[in-house]
């Protein structure tokens, strides 16, 4: 075969800028525009003056198989489950199923049940390579059970997860129990999320005092510079008042109670669950569905005394003595 000449090389570079300088220089064809945009989810070259399609390249990016309810689309689907930051491998590795039953549901023969309880036992064992997360293992764990035992939402089993790892980052947990860093992070997603749970509720769930849950709570929400708002007493209302069975007006009065007593100053420096507690007492006695100090504090979790004295506060700063 000849070799090309240098004029024939040339002749070809020539040609190839040429075609590039046509693509750069390209123009609508209705308005003679050059204001040229590409949509990144079709592939569409669009005039952004007339809005003219000038070149469509359609790509369906969806799956290749058609679905008509829930049932043929979760059947079909190849996907596995959303990674989730409540997992210490976030949900990424192959679990080995109990069942020692095949692909077709029939029960496996003594040979490959043996086989597979081993393959069970040693990948419990490889999830965890060192000590970092076999502690985030077990943190997590107890996160979960303390959530579920507390009856809070998914969001904040998510946010006390990645809580906690960031003060496992910043070596937060030396010198301190994993259980009582767990139950803190957790203390904070709750007020973080709304979701409006005591100390006395959390440290009834954990296996750590109330005093460590206080005061390493403190210590992680500095350390990571978590910005909590002073607790609202009227998030305690709906929960206490539906334990307590009363009417909708005991709620609103009580809401109203507080609102009032707020604006003069009085909660300042109190215990958001005996203020809503004392709240709710006194909007029964207004309302004529009266509760007793014993069964308002035991819903609560506060004492009686608690009550009488925010009561006392409340009632003359709602003008009635």
């Amino acid at each position: 075969m000849a070799r090309p000449t240098r004029q024939q090389t040339n002749n070809s570079d020539h040609t190839i800028e040429t075609e590039e300088d046509e693509t750069e220089s390209q123009s609508c064809p209705e308005c003679d525009s050059e204001n040229l945009t590409t949509n990144g989810e079709s592939s569409e070259v669009v005039c952004e003056d007339c809005g003219l399609v000038i070149e469509e390249q359609m790509i369906d990016r969806g799956p290749e198989w058609r679905a008509f309810n829930h049932s043929e689309r979760r059947d079909k689907s190849r996907v596995g489950a959303p990674t989730t930051q409540t997992m210490h491998d976030k949900g990424l590795t192959t679990q080995i199923d109990w069942k020692d039953k095949d692909a077709y549901g029939r029960s496996l023969s003594s040979e490959k049940r043996s086989q597979m309880h081993r393959l069970r036992k040693w990948q419990e064992r490889i999830r965890t390579k060192d000590a970092g997360e076999r502690n985030l293992q077990f943190a997590l764990s107890e996160i979960d059970r303390m959530a579920s035992a507390l009856g809070v939402p998914r969001s904040v089993r998510e946010v006390a997860s990645v809580t906690y790892r960031r003060a496992l980052k910043e070596d937060l947990i030396r010198g301190r129990s994993i259980e009582g860093v767990a139950t803190g992070c957790l203390y904070a997603a709750c007020r973080q999320e709304g979701i409006p749970r005591s100390l006395e509720e959390v440290s009834e769930v954990s296996r750590v005092d109330q005093k460590e849950i206080g005061r390493t709570y403190r210590y992680v929400a500095k350390e990571l510079g978590l910005k909590m708002k002073p607790v609202d007493p009227k998030e305690y209302v709906p929960r206490f008042t539906s334990e307590l069975d009363v009417s909708e007006e005991v709620k609103l009065k009580a809401n109203e109670i507080i609102d009032e007593s707020t604006e003069q100053g009085l909660l300042s420096g109190k215990s958001p669950t005996g203020f809503a507690a004392a709240a709710i007492y006194a909007a029964s006695l207004l309302c004529n569905e009266k509760q007793t100090q014993r069964e308002v504090a035991e819903v609560a979790q506060v004492t009686e005394v608690t009550i009488r004295n925010r009561y006392q506060e409340q009632i003359e700063a709602f003008g009635i003595y």
